[in-house]
């Protein structure tokens, strides 16, 4: 019976195979790569060079094949590379990442480039059939989706998984929205009869629903429907706050009519009973419900207006990936519309960095006498 000669491997083949095992045995830990990651955010914020993170997922790669699949990806993409370029794992064994520094203020046009010399040397490494497993991910940092799978100008998840891999942040985290639930649903109960007064006064006053629904962004730029009960007037023109905004993100002095206030004092859109609520804080009696739905939380910073947030600069736009937006936050008790838009910003950033549970127990019980003493409110 004949035999037949296996195929012998070709030196390229077995240089390639060891190139790929050498480069996946170097690449960054999934721990160490998310906090390079992290850094690379802190980095352009403060330089404004973009930089881009490629993602490959193997996930639908049988695990037989995936490391071998993911050696030759690796060993074909970094011929195609700097070699400044960051290889690690964004997610061990499923997952490998790339981060692309200094790519400098390229255009749409030659970020797609790049995009498509990435995906033609993997293409290039791979059978169609495995190529077709693969799920590649283009991300550009801060704004741009390349690969269709993303909205450019909306934050992005992908871009923060350190946010909520590790265990401790996890377990803090479902302690959180212990918190949240139960001090939502006792809150409710308790000022009951208030919602029921406050919900006749408001259709009493002025003709209009009685509640206030308005589009916000929470965390990852997610939009939700932010509940007040209703101050203003029906119909009013919203460009009024719009152009407020505008000044006031721009760091403009007389933004709040002499002095750097963060509400827009005397609008002429707020009825009088309005004005009592707002001063009071009443007005956002109903977020409670926000929270028992997971849009908020009792704790964080407030949650923006999507026309605010087309404006942030990219280290603002922190205060709005890096937490779930709240009913009251540090900078309620510490400043509320006493203090600039920056100011804000950097009071909402000390927050996240410093989180904990008891930092947020004295928030809320600092938080009544803030609203009573009526500081900075308007």
């Amino acid at each position: 019976m004949a035999t037949t000669k296996p195929t012998p491997i070709s030196e390229s083949a077995t240089e390639v195979a060891a190139h790929g095992r050498a480069l996946l045995f170097s690449a960054l830990q999934d721990a160490l790569f998310l906090e390079m990651l992290r850094l690379e955010r802190r980095r352009t914020e403060r330089s404004g060079k973009p930089f881009m993170l490629v993602l490959i997922d193997g996930s639908d790669v049988s695990r037989a094949m995936r490391m071998e699949v993911f050696q030759r990806v690796a060993s074909s993409v970094s011929c195609r590379t700097r070699e400044t370029d960051v290889l690690g794992w964004y997610e061990r064994g499923k997952k490998l990442g790339m981060l692309m520094t200094e790519i400098g203020y390229a255009d749409t046009r030659d970020l797609d480039v790049i995009a498509r010399k990435v995906t033609d040397a993997i293409e290039e490494a791979l059978s169609p059939e495995s190529f077709s497993q693969l799920k590649l991910t283009f991300r550009v940092y801060p704004d741009s989706a390349l690969d269709g799978d993303g909205d450019p100008g909306k934050p992005d998840a992908v871009l923060y998984p350190d946010l909520s891999r590790s265990q401790n942040h996890r377990r803090s985290l479902a302690l959180k929205r212990a918190v949240d639930v139960f001090g939502s649903v006792f809150a409710i109960l308790l000022f009951l009869p208030l919602f029921l007064v406050i919900a006749v006064l408001v259709k009493l006053s002025s003709p209009g629903p009685v509640f206030f629904r308005q589009k916000r962004l929470g965390q990852y730029g997610q939009h939700f429907n932010f509940f007040k009960f209703r101050t203003m007037y029906v119909n009013n023109d919203p460009r009024i706050h719009q152009e407020y905004v505008a000044r006031l993100i721009a760091g403009s002095r007389d933004a709040g009519q002499g002095s750097a206030t963060f509400k827009l004092k005397n609008d002429p859109r707020v009825t009088p009973l309005g004005r009592f609520l707002r001063k009071s804080s009443l007005d956002e009696l109903p977020q409670f419900f926000n929270v028992l739905r997971n849009d908020m939380s009792l704790v964080g910073p407030r949650p923006p207006l999507p026309y605010e947030y087309e404006r942030y600069q990219v280290w603002h736009r922190r205060r709005v990936l890096e937490m779930k937006p709240g009913i009251t936050g540090l900078w309620q008790v510490e400043g509320r519309s006493r203090t600039t838009f920056e100011e804000m910003v950097r009071i909402d950033l000390r927050y996240a960095g410093s989180r904990s549970f008891w930092m947020d127990l004295k928030i809320l019980l600092l938080t009544p006498a803030a609203v009573l003493s009526g500081r900075g409110a308007c």
